[in-house]
């Protein structure tokens, strides 16, 4: 499958704001935004005012690479948000939200969302029990996500059982014993990321 391999503070770059693409890397002085806050490139200090178009699509461009998402798969996943009842741009969040790589990210089991859908395709992820190895798969409230046993010797996982970060109120997490589960569906108010939705579906709807 095709997937970005460039530079990932480039990104963030481009987007004139921190997407945590690198983990620890991003809250320290090392973050390229911390130290180039402007778009790359030899016109990168001196872009004009966008226009609308421009807006949505860096809005569009921005959520994609927050996710870690192709094209195709975006695309796809509003086009599920839409057919969904409320309002497309939240379900379009919560959905990705919702995505496996993404709760583990959440749950805290990984630094990022490129590491955990690293994770979740090795295979170190049961979710009710089943070894499930695809990062867009799409959980639902009840489950239960836990690290496979074979997997606790392994040093990344031996540091998160000492203790791990605040998971968000529709997660909870053990972490002694590495698993977490979904306890409720995401609300837009959950949502900690800066978004504005609505100019992606104003993109879509054009």
């Amino acid at each position: 499958m095709a997937r970005y391999t460039g530079p990932s503070c480039r990104l963030c770059r481009r987007e004139r704001q921190k997407l945590y693409l690198k983990g620890e890397r991003c809250y320290t002085d090392k973050c390229a935004i911390d130290r180039r806050g402007y778009p790359p490139g030899q016109h990168g200090q001196g872009r004009k005012k966008a226009s609308n178009y421009a807006m949505q699509l860096r809005e569009k461009q921005k959520t994609k690479r927050y996710y870690g998402l192709l094209e195709s798969q975006f695309r796809k996943t509003f086009e599920r948000a839409a057919k969904l009842e409320g309002i497309t741009g939240e379900n379009l969040l919560r959905l990705l939200e919702l995505r496996l790589d993404n709760v583990v990210y959440r749950l805290g089991f990984a630094a990022s969302r490129k590491e955990a859908r690293q994770l979740v395709r090795h295979g170190h992820f049961l979710v009710n029990g089943k070894k499930v190895n695809i990062p867009s798969y799409t959980v639902s409230v009840g489950d239960q996500i836990k690290v496979k046993e074979k997997s606790f010797s392994s040093p990344k996982f031996k540091d998160i059982r000492e203790g791990g970060p605040t998971v968000p109120k529709w997660l909870e997490a053990n972490f002694e014993n590495l698993e977490g589960r979904v306890v409720s569906l995401p609300s837009r108010e959950d949502i900690d990321i800066p978004i504005a939705e609505h100019l992606i579906v104003e993109l879509y709807s054009r």
